[in-house]
C-alpha cells in the first residue's frame, strides 16, 4: 500500500508541476533539482480528526455516531486505519449489498489528503473513504463522494447539498460553531517538512529567522488547520500571515519548497511521509 500510495503521490506531483508550466516558470528545472526532503522530529500541532455534520442535523449526527461506535467497538475502524498507515490486516468489505433504490449519502470531500481520501484509478480509496462506506452500510444508504476544493467542504454541509464532510478535517472551537463533529476516529499530527540541507530543525528555529528579519515562508494547504494555526500570530503560537502562503493542494505546496519558492511544508505527518517517499525516491 505505502508503494501504491507513493506511485500516487508521484503522479499527482508531477500533474502539478506540468500545471504550473503555464504561469511561465522553468519548471523543468524544479521537477530535476534533485532536492531531497525531510520531516523534522519536532511535531508541529496534534488534533483529532472527525466527519462534519450540519448543526440543524441532529438526528443524522446521532445515527452516524452510533454507527461510529459499532465500528469502534468491534475493532473494524482500526483494521481500516491500520491497514492504511501500517500496511497490516486487510479491508473489511463495504457497499456490497446496497439496495440499488437505496438513498444517497452525500460526502464531500477533498480528495488529495492520502492516506485519508484519495483517488485510486477510478474510485476513491482512503481511510475517510472505507469508514464513511461503512458507515452507510450501517445506515442503509448508497454512498455518493463529491470531490470539491476542501475550503468548500464545510459550506456543502452547511448548505444541505451534502450530509456529511469528510477528508481529515480537523476538530476545533471555531469550526464547531459552524458545524458538528462526529466522534473521533484518529489523530492527526501537523508536522513540518523543509529541505534535507535546512538548518531549521523545530518551529523555535523558524521564529528566530523571522525575528532576525529572514523572509522565511511556510506553505499549507487552503483552509487546513495547518494554514490556520501557521498563519496566527506569533502570540497564538504561529508565524504570522506574511509568512505563511496557501496552496490549493499539499502536493502544490510541496512543488513550491523543492523549487525553492517556500522554505516549509506544514501538512499532517501521514501524507507528509507519502510526499517526502515520494520526492525522495
Amino acid at each position: 500500500m505505502k508503494k501504491i500510495t507513493a506511485l500516487i503521490l508521484a503522479l499527482v506531483m508531477v500533474f502539478a508541476l506540468c500545471a504550473c508550466g503555464n504561469s511561465g516558470d522553468n519548471n523543468d528545472d524544479a521537477a530535476d533539482n534533485g532536492v531531497k526532503l525531510k520531516i523534522l522530529d519536532s511535531e508541529y500541532v496534534t488534533e483529532d480528526y472527525a466527519f462534519a455534520i450540519a448543526k440543524d442535523n441532529d438526528a443524522l449526527l446521532e445515527k452516524v455516531n452510533a454507527a461510529m461506535q459499532e465500528l469502534t467497538d468491534d475493532g473494524t475502524i482500526k483494521q481500516v486505519v491500520d491497514y492504511f498507515i501500517s500496511g497490516t490486516g486487510s479491508l473489511p468489505e463495504f457497499q456490497q449489498n446496497v439496495a440499488a433504490d437505496a438513498e444517497e449519502f452525500v460526502v464531500a470531500t477533498n480528495a488529495t489528503f492520502p492516506p485519508y481520501i484519495y483517488v485510486d484509478g477510478d474510485d476513491f480509496a482512503g481511510i475517510d473513504y472505507v469508514i464513511a462506506g461503512l458507515i452507510a452500510d450501517k445506515l442503509g444508504m448508497k454512498l455518493t463522494v463529491n470531490d470539491m476544493e476542501f475550503d468548500a467542504i464545510i459550506p456543502a454541509v452547511q448548505s444541505g447539498k451534502a450530509d456529511m464532510g469528510m477528508g481529515g478535517v480537523s476538530i476545533t472551537d471555531e469550526r464547531k460553531q459552524s458545524i458538528n463533529f462526529t466522534m473521533s476516529y484518529a489523530t492527526g499530527i501537523q508536522v513540518m517538512i523543509v529541505p534535507e540541507d535546512s538548518d531549521v530543525t523545530s518551529a523555535d528555529d523558524i521564529l528566530a529567522k523571522i525575528e532576525n528579519g529572514e523572509d522565511f515562508q511556510i506553505g499549507a494547504q487552503s483552509a487546513t488547520t495547518g494554514y490556520i494555526y501557521a498563519s496566527d500570530t506569533v502570540e497564538n503560537g504561529g508565524f504570522g500571515e506574511d509568512h505563511v502562503q496557501a496552496f490549493p493542494k499539499g502536493a502544490d505546496a510541496i512543488a513550491a519548497l523543492t523549487s525553492g519558492k517556500i522554505d516549509c511544508v506544514i501538512i499532517d505527518n501521514e501524507p507528509a511521509k507519502a510526499f517526502v517517499e515520494a520526492n525522495n525516491g
